[in-house]
């Protein structure tokens, strides 16, 4: 009969290498093994799989798009001027053993350790053969696909494809010379603009108070001329009145003509007078009149 302790440790022996000869690739992952550390098997499918226990060993990759997001680096334009490029990368393993040999056993870190300068050198390389304003104002598009032929011809040996690189900022190092200039260039360029504004207002302004004080002139010389046409028409009935009055009682009205005269030439309280006593003028200061 046998020793109960005996199947109890084969079946735990038993159990044992079952587990260990299975293992399970998720939908997110691919996987090879290992055979005593060579490479027996590779890109295996997601799924349940198995293994020699104890001389094989599974390693497990992630599938998905990863990412590579490095600090900014300063590179050189075609003119020698310094800019600092903030980018990212999206990339994926696309063939498992050369990147279990070329990452140091598979280790992401390793591996962006290694592309990063490659991604480095490549926009250096684009950077160092455009001027600054090509760099700034456009192209990023047709950048980006220079860019993915060059890295993607060193990144093979890693096993890794990069699928985007994408800029997402250049900015002047706060150190370099370029943001002054920058800065004056705006200043000016906003200056002219201002005073292109300002004499263009002034001009506008100027049009305006000439077209105002023509107006004005207009408008005086109008009510001028209607003034002329009223004071016209009172005169020509003032002396149709003053001739029917005549008509009536001409002693009368030059006794009245001559009162307006004195009062005219009276009108100050500090005129004096030197007449003879017949002069015509003092006609109506006698005693009877005459």
């Amino acid at each position: 009969m046998r020793n109960p302790t005996s199947l109890i440790v084969a079946g735990i022996l038993l159990l044992f290498l079952l587990v260990s000869s299975v293992f399970v690739v998720s939908e997110s992952q691919t996987a090879l093994v290992l055979n005593l550390g060579k490479v027996v098997r590779s890109d295996l499918k997601p799924g349940l799989h198995f293994k020699w226990p104890l001389v094989e060993e599974a390693r497990k990759f992630d599938r998905r798009i990863l990412s590579l997001d490095d600090a900014p680096e300063r590179y050189l334009t075609a003119e020698k001027k310094d800019v600092e490029i903030d980018f990212f990368v999206k990339w994926k393993i696309v063939d498992v053993t050369t990147f279990y040999r070329a990452a140091s056993g598979g280790d992401e870190g390793a591996a962006k350790a290694r592309l990063t300068p490659i991604v480095q050198n490549a926009l250096k390389d684009e950077i160092n053969q455009l001027d600054l304003k090509a760099v700034l104002s456009s192209g990023r598009s047709d950048l980006t696909s220079r860019l993915l032929k060059n890295i993607n011809a060193s990144a093979s040996t890693l096993g890794i494809e990069v699928l985007d690189v994408r800029i997402k900022r250049i900015n002047y190092p706060q150190d370099s010379e370029i943001l002054p200039s920058v800065f004056n260039r705006m200043r000016a360029e906003r200056t002219r603009v201002a005073n292109q504004l300002r004499a263009e207002g002034e001009q506008a302004a100027q049009g305006i108070k000439a077209e105002a004080e023509r107006e004005r002139l207009v408008l005086l010389a109008d009510a001028e001329r209607d003034a002329q046409a009223r004071r016209g028409e009172g005169d020509g009935r003032a002396a149709e009145i003053y001739a029917g009055a005549y008509g009536q009682d001409a002693e009368f009205y030059a006794f009245y003509r001559s009162l307006e005269v004195y009062r005219a030439s009276l009108a100050d309280g500090r005129t004096t007078l030197v007449l003879d006593p017949n002069s015509e003028f003092l006609r109506y200061f006698g005693k009877d009149g005459r």
